[in-house]
């Protein structure tokens, strides 16, 4: 698995850390047996976090029988079951359908174009079951690009702007009455871990030629570590006050919880902050691509 949203394990529970587990793996059963095996590549941080706050707000499969680890556990059959966990499932693939697209339009590479191709199947099925998500979810892509194609330097107001549109899709498979707080919290998300991502690409973007907020009118880049040592203060306060959105969003969440509070407390808390501080002293890595997942770097894989 791969992404930013994260716990931080030696601050967790015992039951917290079992919960969460059950949580992640349950997001692996789901795309296999919706989707087929090979979109259980697709499963990531990210998107756990968010079937986690769902199901608790939602109050729906909240409490299932968690998968024995082992070499084969993926192909084990869901231990749950509802239209929440079948729609995210959906959901992921669909992102991931748009990620590639991305990937493809900035840097075209065989590793691109072959995942694409053995992840078709799946995709089209996404794309037939859940197609104003497909469609909502391009749309939050296309504006992404238009900010990109005008030069835009507000690394914040991109990644609100793209987790706006991530979050209708999520927020329509909860009561009305938490959509709008809901809305909030996975928009802040979706920004905190835009800059994060971005933070972490930059030596890349520049060597790639690709886009990234803070090489715009950076020609006398030379590399991170250079690009940190004049910048740390005004990206330090970008990132505090990103997190600072996400809690406080989170804060309101967090009554209408029916369980997993302490998980959630965790990785608000404890996880993403640390993700940041991470991804400002250059010691991020997880970029949120089925692409870099194949690549097996070390540390997205978490134990504990």
């Amino acid at each position: 698995m791969f992404g930013y949203t994260i716990p931080l394990y030696n601050r967790m529970s015992a039951p917290d850390a079992d919960a969460y587990r059950r949580y992640y793996c349950e997001t692996c059963h789901q795309l296999k047996a919706g989707y087929g095996l090979v979109s259980t590549s697709a499963v990531n941080y990210d998107m756990a976090f968010n079937l986690i706050i769902l199901s608790a707000v939602d109050g729906t499969c909240t409490d299932f029988e968690g998968t024995p680890t082992s070499l084969r556990c993926v192909l084990r059959h869901p231990g749950a079951d509802s239209e929440l966990f079948r729609a995210m499932a959906g959901y992921t693939v669909l992102l991931t359908k748009w990620e590639l697209y991305d990937d493809l339009v900035d840097k075209p590479s065989v590793k691109t174009r072959f995942i694409d191709l053995v992840l078709q199947k799946a995709i089209s099925k996404a794309e037939k079951e859940f197609p104003e998500a497909d469609g909502t979810v391009g749309k939050g892509f296309s504006e992404l690009r238009r900010l990109e194609q005008g030069k835009c330097t507000d690394a914040v107001l991109m990644g609100r702007t793209f987790g706006r549109y991530l979050s209708m899709p999520m927020e329509e498979l909860t009561p009305e009455e938490s959509r709008e707080d809901l809305r909030e919290l996975f928009t802040s998300l979706t920004a905190i871990v835009y800059i994060m991502d971005a933070l972490d690409d930059i030596e890349d973007d520049y060597l790639d030629g690709t886009f990234n907020p803070f090489l715009v009118g950076r020609d006398d880049f030379v590399n991170r570590a250079q690009f940190m040592e004049k910048n740390m203060y005004s990206v330090a306060r970008m990132v505090k006050g990103c997190v600072q959105d996400l809690q406080d969003a989170y804060s309101r969440v967090r009554p209408r919880m029916k369980a997993l509070q302490g998980t959630a407390d965790n990785i608000i808390y404890f996880g993403i902050p640390e993700s940041a501080k991470n991804a400002i002293a250059g010691r991020g890595g997880a970029k949120m691509s089925v692409k870099n997942a194949l690549d097996r770097r070390a540390d997205r894989t978490a134990t504990y």
